[in-house]
């Protein structure tokens, strides 16, 4: 090509027939997508590097011990985001619970109108993580709110973790403080307009403030990826306050397939490289017809 060609000629160049091949299958429906066809059906995580995990919400209506067993046929590790009631059943099937759940992320305690509510919360997932063997409680900042001081809030939140945090050190539970995106309003668990703690760094800083082993950030490569973006860079920065990470496709929350832009394979790389080897909970909503085929390819992806 020769270099005398300006950007604007250059521009007006017919694509190559592999570019036009390219851009049809980025439009495709990835209920058809092409990586569905080329994972194993019998797949199962062979690596140690991490130990897989996922969020039984996104599997619904799935049965939730149909799902335990599915993860732990696909060789996964644990799994969070189920009722409670089924916590016996699932590890006696050989999974951990990898995450419990307490407050909700709208009511958080940035809002002082729920700071004893997320106190009285967080004590109790805590003593429920330390009675079933979970090392993990997610807690979240909360949604802001009408005459809301930002200072204050702060304030809030952090006198309402260091409340608990000594039941969390004393139980060997730690604190996991989940950054969330509040740009995508399609799906109410896709975005989250409104939450306070929307900038990842922000929420570094506030595990900073905590100041405490036992509490530390949830680094949602997903919200990461729509809120702060630079993502290894990002999971290199923050090491050593990272305590739990939680995959999906951007856009979309969907698989971590050909149809969004996070390159997971070179993530997980970077997840190794920071020395972090504890749980990775895939958090994508199945579009595929098989969403136990699109948990096993999640697994093959980050299997390392």
């Amino acid at each position: 090509m020769p270099h005398s060609l300006s950007r604007r000629q250059l521009l007006g160049l017919p694509l190559a027939a592999g570019s036009i091949s390219t851009v049809a299958a980025l439009g495709k429906n990835p209920a058809s997508s092409p990586t569905s066809a080329r994972v194993q059906p019998d797949y199962r995580v062979v690596n140690e590097g991490i130990k897989h995990s996922l969020m039984g919400w996104c599997f619904k209506p799935m049965e939730t011990l149909e799902l335990a067993r599915h993860a732990k046929a696909i060789g996964l590790k644990g799994i969070e985001g189920i009722d409670r009631k089924h916590y016996p059943e699932v590890r006696k099937l050989g999974l951990e619970i990898s995450l419990v759940g307490s407050h909700g992320f709208s009511n958080g305690p940035c809002n002082p109108k729920f700071s004893a509510e997320v106190e009285a919360k967080l004590t109790d997932a805590i003593e429920v993580a330390a009675a079933v063997g979970c090392r993990k409680v997610i807690t979240f900042t909360g949604m802001r709110y009408d005459g809301m001081d930002r200072q204050r809030s702060i304030e809030l939140c952090l006198e309402t973790w260091k409340k608990v945090l000594p039941r969390a050190e004393k139980a060997g539970v730690t604190l996991v403080l989940e950054h969330l995106n509040s740009r995508d309003d399609s799906h109410p668990m896709k975005g989250h307009p409104g939450y306070f703690g929307d900038d990842v760094d922000f929420c570094v800083d506030l595990v900073r403030q905590v100041g405490s082993p036992n509490f530390k950030l949830l680094f949602d490569i997903y919200h990461v990826s729509i809120m702060n973006g630079d993502i290894i860079r990002r999971l290199r920065q923050h090491r050593e306050f990272i305590g739990h990470l939680h995959t999906a496709g951007n856009p979309g929350r969907c698989e971590l397939d050909e149809h969004q832009e996070i390159n997971y394979s070179a993530v997980m790389q970077a997840v190794m490289e920071i020395g972090y080897h504890d749980f990775v909970a895939h958090e994508f909503i199945p579009t595929w017809p098989d969403p136990i085929l699109a948990l096993r390819h999640a697994a093959m992806v980050c299997d390392v």
